[in-house]
């Protein structure tokens, strides 16, 4: 499905067809033939506009002609029935600049898209350039939002797991862990791309439009700090866990074999006395209770022995 929206007078308003100084956003369902006929209208290589399809297309830039085709990894919730699978995953957005127009193409629903939507208003066409840096802003807010809530989702699993050791907790964190891998990976990409950007000048920007560029690289430097705080803490929480749970499963295999032990003595003791063989005090009126008192015996005093070594 193809978007066409223009600003007017500070409103964003959704046109028929594209102008001079709109903006085209490509969102899903895509249909080939919009592709074409869109590539034809524009002058747009086609390649540009199904490169965005492969979702493990890398951040990357090139040039054609007049157009200039950028590529950048963001953050979406992944909607797959896999419950092994990340939480969070990023797919490519492509920005794509024209002679009059900017085209954004989405194999995803994008947040960031929707909230340059929200802000179009304010953004000025004529400035294409700033435009794409906003997008970028947009992209590393996403990133941030969506660490701060892996970061709630750890603590909140972290604190199950104290109260129950349960397969399910331990998935959820291994699917936070394959998030922030990623995360880390498409945010490390997207700086290499935007400091190739800032170093080439690729998109032609004046003095100003670079100070915010390399603003733009600071939050991007931190977002992936952030990433890779929250990844090496949750690596270490899994493998302290993991210790933990071996502790208390050896404990727990000491114990039963304790207790296996205890019990044994009284069964060995009746085994014994049980023999059709002539037995001591076979005949006495207390040869029920003389078992019964040696294997109270022998179980109490191998109690004490375990109990003082700490085995229960």
């Amino acid at each position: 499905m193809i978007q066409y929206f223009f600003n007017k007078e500070g409103q964003t308003l959704e046109i028929s067809k594209p102008q001079n100084g709109a903006w085209i956003n490509l969102v899903p369902p895509f249909k080939d033939e919009e592709f074409v006929e869109l590539s034809d209208e524009l002058d747009i290589p086609i390649e540009f506009l199904r490169d965005s399809l492969d979702i493990d297309e890398r951040p990357r830039y090139e040039k054609e002609d007049n157009t200039r085709f950028i590529v950048l990894k963001t953050p979406t919730e992944n909607n797959s029935f896999n419950e092994s699978d990340a939480f969070y995953i990023t797919i490519p957005i492509c920005i794509i600049l024209t002679h009059n127009q900017i085209v954004t193409v989405n194999s995803f629903d994008n947040a960031a898209i929707k909230k340059f939507l929200n802000s179009f208003q304010n953004r000025h066409p004529d400035k294409r350039s700033m435009m794409v840096l906003k997008i970028v802003e947009k992209i590393i807010q996403n990133f941030m939002e969506y660490l701060k809530e892996i970061n709630l989702k750890t603590n909140q699993y972290e604190q199950q797991l104290y109260d129950s050791y349960k397969n399910e907790q331990l998935l959820n964190l291994m699917r936070i862990q394959k998030s922030l891998v990623y995360f880390i990976t498409s945010l490390r990409t997207n700086e290499m791309m935007l400091m190739k950007l800032s170093r080439t000048n690729f998109l032609g920007l004046t003095d100003d439009e670079k100070d915010y560029l390399e603003d733009l690289l600071v939050d991007l430097s931190q977002a992936l700090e952030m990433a890779n705080i929250y990844s090496n803490n949750l690596t270490s929480t899994m493998d302290a866990f993991a210790s933990i749970i071996n502790n208390t499963m050896n404990t727990v295999m000491k114990r039963l074999t304790s207790i296996t032990l205890i019990i044994s003595i009284p069964s060995l003791v009746a085994g014994i006395y049980g023999m059709n063989v002539d037995i001591p005090y076979q005949h006495s009126g207390h040869a029920f209770y003389i078992p019964v008192i040696i294997s109270l015996i022998f179980s109490i005093v191998l109690s004490w022995y375990f109990f003082k070594r700490k085995w229960f």
